[in-house]
């Protein structure tokens, strides 16, 4: 079954749609369609299948076969990973950039969840095997004979399809008892965490109901009042009298039996049974809480990230350092930056969230500080009281340490063991204990050393154990069971354990002041308990254990042993409904599996446990409920589920709790994620968009706790992040703040962020600011003996000198540069001098000089060892050499140079470089040595390098322009490529809706359909690319496109006549409408020429009527001589000759009466050699034709072109008497009417 997933761009403060943000998501969408990988990708990563994409529609198809796809889905759905998931797959980078615009805007989903619970409730039929509910009012069922199963309201039933249809096999949670259950007496549990949990982790035997069922009573904690009198039964159950007030130790929780409390009357400590007791008086926990205390949240936070805020402060100070203070710099040349540069306003915006950055005034009270003074985050401040000071003291001592001697005297000898079982026979807990009792069984290491395996210890301790019975030492005895028992669990010797547990048990009177102890003991015991199905003991023992376990804060894990004792009270509190227990229970297993590594099997309780804490709070607005996406991230990372992952860290919101991780460690999970996400490495050339608003965070965060050193480090990441994006006003901007933080550091920090701002002025051309701060920089280093930074300043003062039009100066500054890089010998720095010399020289034009510096440059980096930043200098080395020579014309060395370092970017996939260096050859072979095939060759090259770079605008483009590369090969093959580039580029442009490339795509598609004559789809494709105009009322366009799809037939050899129609029918009434009369005028000579070409001389007449009329209204004397010389010759042709030789002597009339040059003689030659063969033959005026033909001869003569002038002897020596002048009879000319070409007007 499939089910719609919809998506709305929104603004978080208006709470309305965004239908910028909206359109340009749907615009991303489209484009998404005609390669949907990414899509599906991502809709895999959370559990769904694609169906389809319908970008008109805002929505996702989306099905679903199994049900673990089902639960997952609705599990991201929940925790907000879905929305979160398609902002980082349909927002480019401006977006991301934009860090107000950003903040305010979510993408919200909707789903039929109706549906989503159908589809899962089908899917779970079909299995055939889960969980049920007998439906409330069904308290016995009817049976059949003995096979049918009594069930109680609202019991847990596990239920299996048998095929018996309407019976099926149930499985009572509470009895255990088995037999055939009505299917219409069930109701499956419609949460997929209960349904997977209760089938993953099976119990031996059936629910206790020890603990029960609560409504809407959260867990307290403080004081109650007892409401009756109470006995204890054994020695750990507290007395009380009724109206005694008890302290809750830890929490109380609704549901269960017991709880630990403290008499305030007597002062004792004990189990307290919850029903004689008023919890009234006691408060809920903290807001935002619920199941934890204010000290267990820092350090369940900091488990999975532990280690990680170290981890990323060193990560982000790898991103921001630089190598400028020892590398030149190519002139213009960042191989980081390839961006195209976009407008400033959405940095500036960004810049303005200056509650990011201190005020000058913060930072230049900042400079009172010492530097041993500036912390680092999470660096903590000197301990202020005595208790701290004696504390700090305190741990410096190390945990008391035992040998293990075994010499058999010394076994009988109680001196010998006097320290351990003094040690430990204290009555209360100690935090040396920790190490006895906790998970990894840190005593082995610890505690006791000389032995050399278990045995050892183990007989060590047995014996120990023995004096502690003779010595009646009743704490040493206990803990020594304790530790015998653990070992035993080690070496899974279950039975062997329990003696020991019991033991211990039996002998403990007085166990409240070693709490951990106690809770330890119930636990690890009752997990025997369950291990060995001993359910009577175990249901003893349950109430008290869970009391230990759950209500105590800040639990320590002994064994992994306890989880089956957690996962029975959570499969308890499932089956009563007792919410509060469960996020407790849930709590608990997430931490133990957290300390275990077990990142696989926490990951469900994790999830389950957000959306606990999401649920507990969701009627209370005012709270902040427990945040562990944090958490989530660091298991989905580990999972790899890069997109999830990253849409819960940005989820995550950092708390100012101690200890607990800072914006920094978000910032620097969010670069790592993203990076895997776009799968590459996290590197200095390439800081993702998307982190923009997290940094700025981090940066904020850090002038608050006043961290200079990060400040200074996040300023140089966005500095070059803004730089990498084309946002270079952005970049400046935060290389300045830089500068004030590094004078705060020292100078060489600050001399470093100088050279930095210096080189971003310069890529924002701004080569004043830059030089100012190189001039700065070249008086400070006035004296000392840094040669290489020296060098590097040259170097920058001469781009910025050349920037300002001194060239002599920067010429002398790169030599000076030079010379310090051959001082220390550097060759790398030697080359970048040497082709700053060649580029400066290339600038001006001196070629040959230019072409020296650029092969020396090029020569000292084939001597270098190749790394990538070395070969992506010497590809712009390579490209600027190519120039100069193609500038010399010696295109083959060009050719080769530019070649050369195209295979420089493949070596190194670097596609940016790639697409500067295939734009280069593209240029080349089209303009400068033509080469058709080389040149279809690299422009496809360069489609699927905008392919890589998902930019559709510029794969759109080069497409178009393929097509017609494609096209001028003219054979039916490349054709049909043409046709496929066209139709490529036409989608994209739909897509981008560029309405004006896209009618031209049309056009284009309709142009080759001619060529290869399928005609049934030329008409069509011309109407698609008109009607895209028409629709978009660009007039103008339209107007275009009708003429130039006239102008395929006009100009090919078949269905001539179909132009008229684009001309005539559509053309030529939009020129009129648009009063574009040029257009018009140039329509109608169209017309006309067509008529010509077609016979239909009638027809033509009245175009070339129109096309004079309009000829003399545009007063251009060209295009009316044009206009008057086609209708001369439709006049010609249909045999009005006198009407024709006006038209004729009228173009004539309208040229200067001084010839302008050779083209105008050859002209008059051939209209007055016209004239004189229609006056001769046509009109039988010899005098007349004589006269044409003598200036025909005068035109000829002024050519110098002998052959012509004998042409034209010959036409004259045909007629009598022409040469003796023009004496004779006159012509008929006389008799003639002149009307345009003495001045008339056409009609």
């Amino acid at each position: 079954q499939e089910i719609s997933l919809f998506f709305s761009v929104e603004s978080r403060s208006s709470k309305c749609l965004n239908s910028q943000l909206q359109e340009a998501a749907r615009k991303k969408l489209w484009a998404l369609e005609s390669d949907d990988r990414d899509v599906c990708a991502l809709f895999k990563e959370l559990s769904a299948r694609l169906v389809s994409m319908q970008a008109q529609e805002d929505r996702f198809l989306l099905t679903f076969k199994t049900i673990e796809e089902v639960w997952k889905f609705s599990t991201y759905l929940t925790l907000g990973y879905v929305g979160s998931c398609l902002e980082q797959l349909l927002f480019d980078q401006e977006y991301w950039l934009n860090c107000a615009l950003m903040e305010d805007t979510e993408i919200r989903v909707t789903v039929d969840e109706d549906r989503l619970a159908t589809i899962y409730m089908g899917l779970l039929l079909q299995e055939g095997n889960f969980f049920s509910r007998a439906l409330p009012g069904v308290c016995q069922l009817e049976q059949e004979g003995d096979e049918g199963l009594q069930l109680c309201k609202s019991e847990l039933i596990h239920v299996k399809n048998i095929g018996e249809g309407s019976k099926w096999e149930g499985m009572s949670l509470l009895t255990g008892q088995r037999g055939l259950v009505p299917v219409t007496a069930l109701e499956p549990i419609p949460h997929p965490f209960y349904q997977w949990f209760l089938k993953n982790y099976a119990v031996s035997f059936g629910i206790s109901q020890e603990i029960s069922g609560t409504t809407s009573q959260p867990i307290v904690k403080g004081r109650c009042t007892a409401t009756e009198d109470h006995r204890g039964a054994a020695w750990d159950e507290l007395s009380f009298s009724r109206g005694d007030s008890i302290e809750v130790i830890g929490f109380l929780i609704p549901g269960l039996p017991w709880f630990v409390g403290k008499s305030l009357s007597s002062g004792n400590i004990g189990f307290v049974p919850a029903q004689y007791v008023n919890p009234e008086a006691c408060k809920p926990l903290e807001k935002g809480l619920v199941f934890l205390s204010e000290e267990e949240k820092s350090p369940f936070l900091c488990i999975a990230c532990n280690g990680g805020e170290q981890h990323f402060t060193t990560l982000l100070n790898d991103l921001a350092r630089t190598d400028i203070t020892s590398v030149y710099r190519l002139d213009g040349f960042e191989p980081t930056a390839m961006f195209p540069k976009v407008p400033s306003e959405a940095v500036l915006r960004g810049c303005k969230d200056n509650q990011l950055l201190q005020s000058w005034e913060e930072i230049n009270g900042l400079a009172t500080t010492s530097t041993s003074e500036l912390s680092s985050p999470g660096s903590e401040s000197a301990p202020a009281t005595l208790e701290d000071v004696l504390l700090e003291k305190l741990d410096d001592f190390e945990d008391p340490k035992f040998f293990i001697d075994l010499n058999a005297g010394h076994m009988e000898d109680a001196d010998v063991f006097n320290p351990i079982l003094t040690f430990l026979n204290q009555d209360s807990y100690v935090p040396s204990f920790q190490s006895l009792y906790d998970l990894s069984f840190s005593f082995l290491n610890s505690t006791f050393y000389g032995f050399s395996d278990e045995d050892e210890l183990v007989l060590y301790l047995e014996t120990s154990r023995n004096w502690a019975k003779r010595t009646h030492s009743v704490w040493a005895h206990v803990r020594l069971c304790f530790l015998l028992g653990k070992l035993c669990i080690k070496k899974v010797k279950f039975s062997q354990a329990r003696v020991y547990f019991e033991e211990a048990m039996s002998i403990l009177d007085r166990g409240f002041g070693d709490l951990p102890l106690l809770a330890a003991l119930h636990v690890n015991l009752a997990s025997i308990y369950l291990k060995q199905n001993m359910k009577h003991k175990f249901s003893s023992l349950l109430g008290k254990t869970v009391a230990l376990l759950v209500c105590l804060p800040g639990h320590s894990f002994s064994s992994e042993n306890e989880l089956e004792v957690m996962v029975y009270v959570l499969r308890e509190a499932i089956a009563v409904g007792n919410t509060p227990l469960e996020a407790r229970v849930c709590f608990l297993i997430v931490k133990l599996f957290l300390q275990l590594g077990k990142n696989d099997e926490v990951l469900p309780f994790t999830e389950h446990l957000q959306c606990l804490t999401t649920t507990l709070l969701s009627s209370d607005t005012s709270s902040v409920p427990l945040d562990i996406t944090l958490i989530l991230s660091y298991l989905y990372d580990k999972k790899y589920l890069p997109n999830i992952a990253l849409a819960s860290a940005r989820l995550f919101v950092p708390s100012s709790i101690k200890g607990a991780p800072t914006p920094i460690w978000r910032a620097g999970f969010i670069l790592q994620s993203t990076s895997k996400l776009l799968g590459s490495q996290l590197e200095r050339s390439s800081i993702p968009a998307l982190a923009c608003f997290y940094l700025k965070q981090a940066l904020h965060f850090s002038c608050e706790s006043r961290a200079v050193p990060i400040q200074r480090t996040l300023c140089a990441i966005l500095s070059r992040m803004y730089l990498q994006h084309g946002m270079l006003d952005g970049a400046v901007c935060y290389a300045a703040t830089a500068i004030n933080l590094s004078r705060l550091m020292g100078e060489e920090e600050a001399f470093e962020s100088s050279l930095s701002l210096g080189w971003m002025y310069l890529l924002n051309s701004q080569p004043g600011p830059a030089a100012d701060i190189m001039w700065q920089l070249l008086h400070s280093l006035h004296g000392t003996d840094s040669v290489t930074q020296g060098g590097a300043v040259h170097n920058l003062l001469a781009i910025a000198l050349k920037g300002k039009g001194q060239v002599q100066k920067a010429a002398e500054n790169y030599l000076r540069a030079l010379h310090k890089a051959k001082e220390t010998g550097n060759k790398r720095n030697q080359a970048i001098a040497l082709a700053n010399l060649g580029q400066l020289s290339l600038s001006h034009r001196a070629s040959q000089l230019s072409e020296l510096y650029l092969l020396q440059s090029a020569q000292l980096y084939a001597e270098l060892q190749g790394s990538e930043d070395l070969e992506m200098e010497l590809v712009q080395v390579l490209l600027w050499l190519a120039q100069a020579m193609v500038n010399r014309q010696r295109m083959e060395d060009g050719k080769l140079c530019y070649e050369l370092a195209l295979v420089f970017a493949l070596k190194w996939h670097n596609v940016r470089s790639q697409l500067h260096v295939t734009e280069s050859l593209c240029h080349f072979y089209s303009k400068l040595s033509p080469n058709l095939q080389a040149c279809i060759t690299y422009h496809e090259h360069w489609v699927s390098l905008a392919k890589q770079l998902q930019d559709r605008e510029m794969e759109g483009n080069v497409c178009q322009t393929l097509s017609q590369l494609y096209q001028a090969l003219g054979t039916f093959e490349t054709l049909r490529q043409s046709l496929d580039c066209t139709k490529q580029s036409l989608r994209i442009f739909i897509d981008l809706e560029e309405t004006v490339k896209a009618a031209e795509a049309w056009l284009q598609a309709g142009r080759l359909y001619y060529l290869m004559q399928d005609d049934e789809l030329v008409e069509m494709y011309f109407q698609a690319a008109i009607q895209t105009a028409l629709k978009s009322e660009n007039l103008f366009l339209a107007m275009d496109l009708y003429e130039k799809a006239g102008d395929t037939f006009f100009n090919g050899s078949r269905n001539r006549g179909r132009a008229v129609e684009f001309y005539r029918g559509g053309a030529v009434p939009l020129a009129r409408k648009l009063k574009s009369i040029r257009t018009e005028l140039r329509l109608f000579n169209k017309l006309a020429e067509l008529q010509i070409g077609l016979q239909g001389y009638e027809k033509a007449l009245e175009f070339a009527t129109l096309a004079a009329r309009l000829s003399i209204r545009v007063g251009d004397q060209l295009q009316e001589l044009v206009a008057f010389h086609r209708l001369a010759t439709v006049y010609y042709f249909l045999h009005m000759y006198e009407m024709a030789e006006d038209c004729y002597l009228k173009t004539l009339a309208l040229r200067p009466p001084l010839l302008q040059c050779s083209g105008e003689a050859l002209y008059y030659y051939k209209v007055y050699c016209h004239l004189g063969n229609l006056t001769l033959h046509k009109l039988k005026d010899e005098q007349d034709a004589a006269a044409y033909f003598l200036l025909a001869l005068a035109a000829a003569t002024e050519l110098g072109d002998q052959e012509l002038q004998a042409f034209i002897h010959a036409k004259l020596g045909a007629i009598p008497g022409a040469l003796r002048g023009p004496e004779g009879t006159p012509g008929c000319a006389t008799y003639r009417p002149r009307w345009l070409s003495e001045g008339g007007h056409v009609v």
